[in-house]
């Protein structure tokens, strides 16, 4: 099985690794973790290159530190894992991902918003599940 696990920086990402592990045996699993890193919002001069800017070299650097330590915890428990970070728009770039990889599931944590925050920021996961070609598998906060 090919199993695409869909990260950020939040608590949610930990609770995905975490079901992904419980539910799924090692044997026969093979997972790739990614993480999408948002296109910048601000245009920027035109003598720098579009993708240039301090900060997003630290985002850079703290994403693949991140995917390196769920791979690490993901092979101590016997999964194959590979990683990658990529940049882009995050449901459309996981979902594309998925496509690429032929993945058989997504594993996607889910965030809390309610509300306003729902309607301004949407949710991710939702959006994957809409659009997904493949199975996903939602990973909510335990109780």
């Amino acid at each position: 099985m090919k199993i695409l696990l869909a990260i950020d920086d939040s608590k949610h990402s930990e609770h995905a690794v975490h079901g992904l592990s419980h539910f799924f045996r090692p044997q026969g699993t093979e997972v790739r973790i990614v993480q999408v890193l948002p296109l910048p919002v601000l245009s920027a001069p035109p003598q720098m290159s579009r993708d240039y800017a301090p900060e997003l070299e630290d985002l850079a650097r703290d994403a693949h530190a991140l995917v390196d330590e769920y791979s690490e915890q993901l092979r101590a428990l016997g999964f194959r894992v590979d990683s990658v970070v990529e940049r882009g728009d995050i449901c459309e770039s996981i979902i594309d991902y998925a496509d690429g990889w032929r993945a058989d599931l997504i594993v996607i944590g889910s965030g809390e918003h309610k509300g306003v925050g729902r309607l301004l920021f949407g949710s991710v996961a939702a959006s994957v599940v809409r659009e997904a070609h493949c199975s996903v598998l939602v990973v909510r906060r335990p109780s």
